[in-house]
């Protein structure tokens, strides 16, 4: 469908320039069009924005798909500006072959309703005690990864990260030790404490990255660490670049504006890695503003209000954060004076595209992926809302800017959220 965006506020180059976008045959052009479009909006001072990149989402589909579906996860990211996902593996059956992988290839063909590039396990059945048919999967996937369970076997990591390297493929870690976990379920700090929970560590997930640092320093694989949460990791992570070696690393919107004395008595806070202390968060908001952290992620995680409805401690780990990411990261980091927009762009586009290969262009004569934002809407998070399946966020009833009206993905309109006029 043709449409044209009329004078609208063009992230190009760096900044922003009033200009007009069209599409015509699913390609993206900016300036005068030439043509008659089918659709036409009057853009306002809304703000046109690449489409933004998660490679970090649980899809749930196969086997979990009463949680969430490829259809309802994707539609979610589209309201929230996502033109392309990485979707995790731990799936039933787990995506250790081509022939499982298949399973999951097939529904996003007929579902999605944006990009999906999903990960091969990077061990069969996520056991961590064979490494998968890398080889056969390697066409069709983003990466190799066990996110969720960490791979706690020092030679299996190995063997993966020189067959990934082989490849020309990622590995990407969900790094924890399980022998240092005991039964924990929250950062084990002062309100762990206080409150009488039993707490997760911070060495169990820097100790697996300083682990995996010396075997990327000896094979040469291409790294990237999931959802880092610690002053170490965050340590860690820019000593292995400033050595040279080929690591990347991400974190989520909860970490970087949650702290643990924020925490409450209610699942919707409880999620792997979990919130940790406020000397954290300042770790990770430094690391995003020196470079050391390379992009957001939202490890999107739904679950049943039944899964959710258990308190800190019987609760399910994980949250919702497709629809939300963008506004609560302008809000908390862009409107605070943290980082410019231009910075979040980076975070959220330009870092995982490249990263990735994710073929999620904002070009010129490119199949159309890009979002527009009218940035000064203003509006509490309400879960009720949401598009996805899962309801579960730490941040419900916050007050945040800028509200998805229109997201473009691979030529073909997402999300519309907006009046438009027919020509």
């Amino acid at each position: 469908m043709d449409l044209l965006l009329k004078q609208a506020m063009v992230f190009r180059d760096g900044a922003f320039h009033r200009d007009c976008v069209s599409v015509r045959d699913g390609i993206l052009q900016f300036g005068g069009t030439g043509f008659v479009p089918e659709l036409v909006f009057s853009s306002n001072d809304l703000y046109v924005l690449p489409g933004f990149a998660d490679v970090h989402v649980h899809l749930r589909e196969p086997g979990f798909s009463y949680k969430e579906t490829i259809k309802t996860g994707t539609r979610a990211a589209a309201r929230g500006g996502y033109t392309a996902v990485c979707a995790m593996p731990n799936l039933n059956p787990v995506p250790d072959s081509l022939e499982h992988l298949r399973a999951q290839l097939g529904v996003i063909e007929t579902d999605a309703c944006i990009r999906v590039l999903p990960y091969g396990s990077i061990s069969v059945g996520e056991l961590g005690e064979a490494v998968a048919d890398f080889s056969a999967m390697s066409p069709y996937v983003a990466g190799f990864s066990d996110d969720g369970r960490g791979v706690q076997n020092r030679e299996v990591m190995r063997e993966a990260m020189l067959l990934a390297k082989s490849l020309g493929k990622i590995i990407v870690a969900h790094c924890e030790d399980n022998s240092l976990l005991r039964g924990g379920y929250i950062h084990d700090g002062d309100y762990c404490a206080a409150h009488r929970h039993k707490g997760i560590c911070s060495a169990s997930e820097w100790r697996p990255i300083a682990r995996d640092m010396e075997l990327v320093a000896e094979t040469g694989c291409s790294y990237h660490v999931c959802h880092i949460s610690a002053k170490e990791s965050v340590a860690l992570i820019r000593e292995a670049k400033r050595a040279g070696l080929d690591v990347t690393c991400e974190t989520a919107p909860h970490y970087l504006l949650l702290d643990d004395s924020m925490l409450q008595e209610d699942g919707r806070f409880k999620m792997n890695p979990p919130i940790r202390s406020r000397a954290d968060r300042e770790a990770l908001l430094e690391g995003i503003c020196d470079g050391t952290i390379d992009m957001i992620a939202t490890d999107h995680a739904p679950h049943t209000m039944e899964e959710k409805n258990r308190g800190l401690s019987g609760s399910l780990m994980g949250v919702v954060g497709l629809e939300t990411a963008f506004p609560l990261l302008y809000t908390g980091l862009v409107l605070s004076g943290v980082c410019r927009l231009s910075d979040l762009v980076r975070l959220l586009h330009d870092a995982p595209n490249r990263r990735f290969g994710l073929k999620n262009d904002y070009a010129a004569g490119q199949p159309a992926n890009f979002t527009v934002f009218d940035l000064g809407a203003q509006y509490r998070i309400d879960p009720d809302e949401f598009l996805s399946m899962g309801r579960s966020t730490p941040f419900a009833g916050w007050r945040v800017n800028g509200r998805c009206k229109l997201t473009v993905a691979g030529g073909n309109i997402a999300y519309c959220d907006w009046k438009q006029e027919r020509m």
